[in-house]
């Protein structure tokens, strides 16, 4: 059944699981964006995002950074752990889409605005960390189940790393961009 698979190197098997990660983590967004909101529910929500965008914006450009940076990591660094990381992930993906239709709630399609979230870079930095969190979840709890845990911890802290500075550099952009829309 999974023969194809035995033909890719390691790194390729990788790649792959991350695009197949990148991509799910899209469509349980998308399921997000397309669920049915109440206009009480778009409300609530919509007033706990207006908060959030304050208190963003009354940081300095350095305090900004630092606090969507830490939001991202966090949730990030959860969609490590193995088995329950990805199943995390997917919940705080499908909020996001939740957020996004309350978000734009009687103004514009919310799948149009989810999918012009792409045209900014940081949008992209994002979803690529997400999932390659979830993919290296998969790998970890696969060696665990192979009983080679240890020989994962090393690619597992790579990734880590890796994502960190996704996000940082993501967070960056999208606080130049949020400087460049107050201007």
């Amino acid at each position: 059944m999974f023969r194809f698979w035995e033909g890719f190197t390691p790194k390729m098997k990788r790649i792959l699981a991350i695009i197949a990660f990148f991509l799910l983590a899209i469509i349980i967004t998308i399921a997000g964006v397309l669920t049915p909101l109440s206009a009480e529910d778009a409300d609530t929500l919509g007033k706990e995002l207006n908060q959030t965008r304050e208190t963003v914006n009354s940081l300095e450009s350095v305090q900004q950074v630092s606090f969507i940076f830490g939001n991202n990591f966090m949730m990030c660094l959860a969609g490590f752990v193995p088995i329950a990381g990805p199943a995390f992930e997917c919940y705080v993906l499908y909020s996001t889409g939740v957020v996004i239709a309350a978000d734009s709630y009687n103004q514009a399609n919310p799948l149009l605005v989810f999918f012009l979230l792409f045209l900014f870079p940081f949008t992209w930095l994002e979803f690529l960390a997400y999932s390659v969190a979830m993919a290296e979840s998969f790998w970890l709890t696969w060696r665990l189940i192979q009983r080679r845990g240890r020989s994962e911890i090393r690619n597992t802290c790579m990734f880590i790393a890796l994502c960190a500075v996704l996000l940082l550099v993501g967070a960056v952009i999208e606080v130049a961009f949020l400087s460049l829309l107050g201007s």
